[in-house]
């Protein structure tokens, strides 16, 4: 068997167990041995890649091992193209928000191992095959970042950690008791009851009425860490109080995991709650654009206006997701991929003037792109991307959800298509008042732009901006043979 998810899951588990050897006053060697633990977890997961068989559908670089026999719990991992670009962003994102954290100064120690953690979590849910298995990795991640917020965070930020974990354990209360009904109601000839992903598909027979019941539950759980409308109301707060890299990796990767949950468990496992649930979902999706949009627009700080936004395109990868169809799709996943790179980097854009003025609030600015013109051309660049510019990454994602969906349900595909309108608004809007007009705050005369740390964070996530942007077939032919397979499942 090999070993080499498994590997990519736990380097970082390693890296925070032997951080507890390090000195907890040098923050210098903290710092260095997080960023070596994770680019060594990058690197190592790069060659899945080119390694990758796009040609199957089929779950490769499995490994699967008896954990708990007599219950039918497994260890299994396996990789498809759904879940391949989930991992190679989440460890691509990893370096970047060790590099991120140059502004965290107390219990570094601390702070490193839980972000070494979260990322063992993250990983884990995006690799598990096993329902069981899937859970753990799913509350291991919470626990870290509940941390990441309240000890890291804003002036507010124990009532923001204690709601997002208030809103996700409950959901996931709901999901544990639903994969608790499947394994007593699912029994695989010589085996037994089961929680394997794999198997379940295979075997399991599960009634109309049943499957509604099921994937109500499994939606709630999904549903509010995507988050959808009307469950999204944990969002800014947890953003605008969790620390730049925290923001960073909740909406580079946090909020992937649940549209990974639908693509990968709720949908395929329960066609029929699909088919009934479906024009619910779709009418979730497009409020969900419309109105993260619209009070995007009224924001007076810039770090929620960023956080509001990720609930409006958040529900545009819902929207291609139940569009059923391959177009939107695979705009869904390219979506949930170029979301992580624009809004993360926005974050970071965010955190750097914050770390040097200690105010968000975009009145407090104006006119410095004259002291800064590096960081607003930055800015400009990662800015149009969210705002869906040809040529960039996040005009690819929306296009295809909006051309797939327009085939299956036109008028949700019309009425999304607003949300691409006041995407632009309120992000030009912000923009134009950071960085454009006079120069009226003294305080803002003495701005320093871009550094080499900042620099070193930013510049990897516009080579991707523009590769998505420019040649997105590098990508699509990785998933193109999954999501066929994956409609095949849900239209059966």
């Amino acid at each position: 068997m090999s070993i080499w998810l498994s590997s990519i899951v736990f380097i970082p588990t390693l890296g925070a167990l032997l951080f507890l050897l390090l000195p907890a006053r040098s923050a210098k060697t903290l710092r260095n041995a997080a960023l070596v633990v994770m680019l060594i977890d990058f690197v190592v997961s790069l060659p899945l890649f080119w390694m990758f068989d796009p040609s199957t559908s089929k779950f490769q670089f499995v490994e699967q091992a008896p954990w708990v026999p007599s219950l039918g719990i497994n260890y299994h991992l396996g990789l498809d193209g759904i879940s391949l670009l989930l991992v190679l962003l989440t460890t691509f994102l990893g370096p970047i928000v060790v590099l991120g954290s140059s502004a965290v100064t107390k219990h570094l120690k601390g702070y490193f191992i839980s972000m070494l953690l979260l990322q063992t979590g993250m990983l884990g849910t995006f690799l598990s095959l096993d329902l069981f298995l899937f859970y753990i990795f799913w509350e291991v991640m919470l626990i870290p970042m509940y941390f990441l917020i309240g000890i890291w965070g804003g002036v507010e930020r124990i009532y923001a950690a204690v709601k997002f974990f208030i809103y996700t354990m409950v959901g996931s209360l709901l999901m544990l008791v639903g994969i608790l009904w499947i394994y007593f109601n699912t029994t695989v000839p010589g085996i037994g009851h089961t929680f394997d992903y794999t198997q379940i598909l295979r075997y399991a027979d599960f009634g109309a009425q049943a499957q509604l019941w099921l994937f109500a539950a499994f939606a709630l759980a999904f549903a509010i860490k995507v988050p959808m409308f009307p469950f999204h109301t944990w969002l800014p707060d947890a953003h605008v109080q969790a620390p730049t890299a925290g923001s960073v990796i909740l909406a580079g990767v946090l909020l992937k995991m649940g549209t990974y949950g639908y693509i990968r468990f709720a949908m395929p496992m329960f066609p029929h709650g699909v088919e009934t649930f479906k024009p619910l979902m779709l009418t979730l999706a497009v409020i969900g654009i419309i109105y993260g949009a619209m009070v995007s627009i009224v924001q007076t700080d810039m770090k929620k206006l960023v956080a509001y936004s990720s609930v409006s395109h958040l529900g545009f990868v819902m929207l291609g997701l139940f569009a059923l169809n391959q177009q939107a799709v695979t705009g869904a996943l390219i979506q949930m991929v170029s979301h992580g790179l624009s809004t993360g980097a926005l974050f970071l854009l965010v955190g750097v003037v914050y770390d040097r003025r200690h105010t968000r609030l975009i009145a407090d600015y104006g006119g410095i792109a004259t002291v800064m013109p590096k960081y607003a051309a930055v800015f400009m660049i990662v800015m149009l991307s969210s705002v869906g510019l040809p040529g960039l990454n996040g005009f690819v994602g929306e296009f295809l959800i909006l051309l797939g969906t327009y085939k299956t349900a036109p008028v949700f595909a019309i009425l999304a298509a607003t949300g691409v309108i006041l995407a632009a608004v309120y992000l030009l809007w912000m923009f134009r008042r950071v960085f454009y007009g006079e120069l009226v705050h003294e305080e803002n005369k003495g701005l320093k732009d871009l550094k080499g740390i900042e620099w070193a964070s930013l510049l990897p996530i516009l080579v991707f901006i523009f590769w998505i942007g420019i040649y997105p077939s590098t990508f699509l032919n990785k998933v193109t043979v999954s999501i066929t397979h994956f409609i095949g499942q849900v239209a059966h």
